[in-house]
């Protein structure tokens, strides 16, 4: 069975398609905390600057979500879900404009999916 580190809800797909309707290609990058703590952003594709230090965590509808190799380290034990909230954060995400900011659910990854993700 194949494990994933990162899913994403039924209502954050349909922002994430609304997005890439209007920008194209894009990219989530879970942020290291500076300005709404640790959170998932959405920028087009090439508007962030990504290195090696960047790590690629999955794909979610298409779209590849990538996490800083040192914040990986703190959440390298779990699954995270991206979903959907009402409000503004504070970030240049491309969500925001639309009253609505992405949010992270995470859980303990299990045993079998920890031995098979982290190898």
């Amino acid at each position: 069975m194949k494990h994933e580190r990162v899913a994403i809800t039924e209502k954050a797909i349909k922002i994430l398609n609304q997005l890439k309707a209007k920008h194209g290609k894009l990219i989530f990058h879970q942020s290291g905390g500076c300005c709404d703590g640790s959170a998932p952003m959405v920028f087009e594709e090439g508007d962030m600057y990504l290195d090696e230090s960047d790590i690629l965590l999955g794909q979610l509808e298409g779209v590849n979500y990538y996490m800083n190799q040192d914040q990986f380290e703190y959440w390298k034990h779990t699954h995270l879900t991206v979903d959907i909230t009402e409000g503004r954060g504070s970030s240049f995400s491309l969500e925001i404009p639309l009253g609505v900011r992405f949010i992270i659910h995470s859980r303990v990854l299990t045993e079998e999916e920890s031995s098979s993700l982290n190898k």
